[in-house]
Formats: C-alpha cells, sequence, structure tokens
C-alpha cells in the first residue's frame, strides 16, 4: 500500500493533489463535490477587499444618501434585514463548508491596503479557516518603485498579519521576481508557512476593431508547468517553507515531476474547469500507479529526489543546460534553416 499522505503548511492531506481557488468551490455543492472526488484540501476563491468597499459604497449611495421626498424624514433611512453583504456571505460559506467538510479549507484573500489585510485576513481566521492564502496582486507599473520597494511591500503585509492571525500563512508569488530564492528565504523570515509557485497574472487584450484594452481568461496550457516546476527544484531544501506549484498542471505526469522537484502539493484548476472535477480522481489514480510501478512506497520517499540538491546533473537547471536545450532543436522537415 503506498502511503499518498504529504505535509502542506502543517496540515496533514490525504495526498498532494489540492484544488486551487477557482469558481468551483464558490458554492456549497461545488466545495461538496470537490470533497467527493477526493480533493485533500480546498482554497476558497479570494475574498477581494476592492469589491468589498465597492459594496459599500453602493450601499451609502442607495440607502444612506437617498431622497426619499420629505424632508422631515431624511435622516430615516432603513436597511433591509435581509441583505448580506459580499463579506458576509463569504465568511458564512467559509463557515459552513468547515461544518460540513472534512478536509482542510483553506481562504483566500485579496488585499488593497494594509489595514484590509488584517481586518479580513482576522475575519477569515475567526470564520474557521485552516490556513490564509494571500493573493498580492501588484503590478510594479511606477517607474519609481525599485524591486525593493515591490518585495517590501509584499513583507510589509506579511509581517503585519502575521503579528495579528496564527494560521499558517502562503504567499502566491510571481515568477517576475529578480532573485526568487532570495526573497522566499526572506518571506520565511517573514512569517510564512509556504509559497505557491507561480500566480498566474491575467493579462490584457487589445481589440483590434475598437481600439479599447479588454480582459481575456485563458485557461493554462501543460506548457506552463515547467517553469514552475523548474523553480521549485530550486527552492525544496534551501528555504524552510511548505511548496506549492500552480498554473499547468494538467496530466498526472506533470505532477509526478513536480512532487519529484519538491512540491508538498500541487493545485489543480484549469484542468478541473475544461475536463470536470473528476479528473482529479484520474491523477490520483494514475499517480498511485506510477508510483506502485516505479517501486516507491510514499510520497515522501518521492518527494525532492530530482530536485536541484539531489539531481544527477544539478547544473541541469541552471544556465550551463541553456546551450545544450538550443542545440537539442531540430527544424521540421522541409523546412528551410
Amino acid at each position: 500500500m503506498v502511503d499518498l499522505t504529504t505535509n502542506y503548511l502543517g496540515l496533514k492531506l490525504a495526498h498532494p493533489l489540492v484544488p486551487s481557488a477557482s469558481p468551483l468551490s464558490r458554492d456549497f455543492d461545488g466545495a461538496r463535490r470537490l470533497e467527493d472526488v477526493g480533493a485533500s484540501a480546498i482554497v476558497l476563491p479570494s475574498l477581494f477587499e476592492e469589491k468589498i468597499e465597492a459594496e459599500q459604497l453602493q450601499m451609502e449611495r442607495f440607502f444612506y444618501e437617498q431622497a426619499i421626498g420629505y424632508g422631515e424624514a431624511d435622516s430615516f433611512h432603513p436597511v433591509p434585514d435581509q441583505i448580506k453583504t459580499y463579506q458576509e456571505n463569504y465568511l458564512e460559506h467559509l463557515q459552513k463548508l468547515k461544518t460540513a467538510l472534512k478536509v482542510p479549507v483553506i481562504a483566500s484573500l485579496n488585499g488593497t491596503s494594509l489595514g484590509g489585510w488584517i481586518e479580513y485576513g482576522k475575519a477569515l481566521e475567526q470564520a474557521g479557516a485552516d490556513a490564509l492564502e494571500l493573493n498580492i496582486y501588484n503590478l510594479a507599473a511606477n517607474i519609481e518603485d525599485s524591486s525593493d520597494t515591490v518585495e517590501n511591500h509584499y513583507l510589509d503585509i506579511l509581517r503585519e498579519l502575521r503579528l495579528q492571525v496564527k494560521v499558517p500563512l502562503t504567499l502566491k508569488l510571481s515568477p517576475q521576481f529578480s532573485s526568487p530564492v532570495n526573497f522566499a528565504q526572506r518571506l520565511h523570515f517573514a512569517g510564512a508557512d509556504g509559497i505557491a509557485v507561480f500566480n498566474r497574472f491575467y493579462q490584457p487584450d487589445i481589440d483590434l476593431d475598437t481600439l479599447q484594452v479588454v480582459p481575456r481568461l485563458h485557461l493554462s496550457t501543460p506548457d506552463e508547468a515547467l517553469l514552475r516546476i523548474r523553480w521549485t527544484a530550486l527552492l525544496y531544501g534551501r528555504v524552510n517553507l511548505s511548496l506549492a506549484v500552480t498554473g499547468g498542471f494538467h496530466q498526472s505526469s506533470d505532477v509526478i515531476k513536480a512532487l519529484l522537484a519538491g512540491a508538498d502539493v500541487v493545485h489543480l484548476c484549469s484542468v478541473l474547469l475544461a475536463h470536470g472535477v473528476g479528473k482529479l480522481s484520474e491523477i490520483r489514480n494514475e499517480l498511485e500507479q506510477w508510483l506502485i510501478e516505479h517501486e516507491y512506497a510514499s510520497i515522501s520517499q518521492l518527494k525532492g529526489s530530482v530536485s536541484q540538491q539531489h539531481a544527477i546533473d544539478p547544473s541541469a537547471y541552471e544556465r550551463a543546460n541553456y546551450v545544450q536545450v538550443l542545440d537539442s532543436y531540430t527544424p521540421a522537415s522541409g523546412v528551410l534553416r
């Protein structure tokens, strides 16, 4: 019997496959289906501070600033009791899942202000979240912002939140940091328990007919997984953090590679949206079968065995492999060079 258990953020999980934040866990039935097909934990969609603020402004406009036509009653603006805010609905959803599900529930938070990160982080902890995933969307477009400024923004949020909450904290990292290994170490010293490698920032597009900038949402492809696998292999054993990979994991072969590189868990999203949540069970079964065929007794035996520290050729993860990769390309037959 193969032991598929893994430890992630101090939580013992039945196996490394964890559905990431997505519409699949937005409602109770969706989250229940994920548990039914074998998800070892569930990450909720992000609670957005921007949506909370926008809703508050809307409430002020329609309930507190309304003109009802009677001057003597302008100070009386009752708010219907049955109306629940976006934040209240999110927290109620979290509490309901914690009561009904057996697997850990990880809340995701996307803030815009330091006060917001702290206030809503504490609220998520109080609602029962087993851990918090910090989805810090910071586009460094200001020409005055140096790399230190960008990194310190992340570190300041983490340090302050760490002082306020006790549950494990993990950060979704962008692949665009100058020195990811060094930054991961700094995150650990600031109080992080884990990191997710790497966040997918959706890119705007230009509509050639209207010349407007429009949003485009594209699901990930398996080609994206290699970047995550490489940096996981470079991080493993060098930082004392739980390592998750996210973005591009559609097949059991990619999951196995991520584990060999050193990942504690593999987040699944696009593959479940494209093929249905039952795909998780299929990948889990294929993972177990591969372990049996290759005579592994456990995930822990497999984990990190082909990281940079343990690879037969550690330099293959760095520049030494660059020229070899370029030289290995062969044009298709009939294509002029």
